[in-house]
């Protein structure tokens, strides 16, 4: 039946270039909103209770994002050092020749990760990083509070911006908001002015993003399908919302997106998977 999983971790790790380039991105989006805060305009003045209430949240959401980040580069959704050999007996079975090993229902194999994934969901490009059974908690979770952190951002940014905007034409309102780096390259605004719309900018669209496909993969979640499901129409793995949210988050599914470290284990072993067929028939 060939290798009991994959190709090593050398052929098998998933590159590294799209993580590290996140990691830049984001490491000069706080840059820029360090300068803002301390040398630019800034976020309106609060009283000290909402400056309390600003900094609980901010660090609230500063350790979802980052926990989940981390739980979800930690977690392996791949076939390594899973048993599979023997078992593809059952139906829904494949067996995939580049990693010379049988595997399960609803997996397939990434070619950027060079290995079959449980339960595979799609790969993600900005964390360089497929999204499986083992780590499509974290994966959702890092969606809300990615979003949650950006429109924080921007509701503190958005009063200075908004007067920033109001000294300027329409034209170079526009400008600023589309493109901002040509607006400092051609003198227009200083580099704290051109900070402040660039995060700002960068948030809103951040935030949209992250709405949106939070949005997308919540129906899912209540569907029980996977984005292949989904493009495809089937519908075979779909229990109810509940059931559903329970195989996808475990049974502790309404608290999970409150801390990333509360234990709530996932019902299944991602290999097997109860059906919509199988449920009737127990019904009945």
């Amino acid at each position: 039946m060939g290798q009991p999983w994959a190709a090593g971790s050398a052929d098998g790790a998933p590159a590294r270039l799209p993580l590290v380039l996140t990691a830049l991105w984001a490491a000069a989006v706080g840059l820029e909103l360090a300068y803002v805060l301390v040398l630019g305009p800034g976020p309106p003045p609060l009283g000290p209770l909402a400056r309390a209430l600003q900094l609980a949240l901010a660090a609230f959401q500063l350790l979802n994002l980052l926990g989940n980040v981390g739980l979800f580069l930690r977690s392996d959704p791949s076939i390594r050092g899973v048993m599979l050999a023997g078992r593809g007996l059952g139906q829904g079975w494949a067996y995939c020749y580049q990693c010379q090993s049988p595997v399960p229902p609803r997996s397939g194999h990434c070619s950027a990760c060079r290995v079959c994934i449980l339960r595979r969901d799609h790969h993600c490009r900005l964390l360089g990083r497929c999204v499986g059974f083992g780590n499509y908690r974290p994966f959702l979770c890092l969606l809300l509070h990615a979003a949650g952190v950006l429109l924080h951002i921007s509701v503190l940014l958005g009063p200075a911006l908004s007067a920033l905007l109001r000294a300027h034409t329409p034209l170079h309102m526009a400008a600023l908001l589309l493109l901002p780096w040509l607006m400092l390259l051609t003198g227009r605004v200083s580099l704290a002015q051109f900070a402040l719309a660039f995060v700002t900018d960068t948030c809103v669209a951040g935030a949209l993003l992250c709405g949106a496909g939070l949005l997308f993969h919540g129906m899912l979640l209540l569907r029980g399908q996977t984005t292949w499901e989904w493009a495809r129409g089937q519908h075979s793995y779909d229990l109810g919302p509940c059931h559903n949210l329970q195989a996808a988050l475990g049974p502790r599914w309404a608290l999970v997106w409150l801390w990333p470290f509360l234990a709530s284990p996932l019902p299944g072993d991602g290999i097997t998977f109860q059906t919509t067929a199988d449920v009737g028939h127990t019904a009945s």
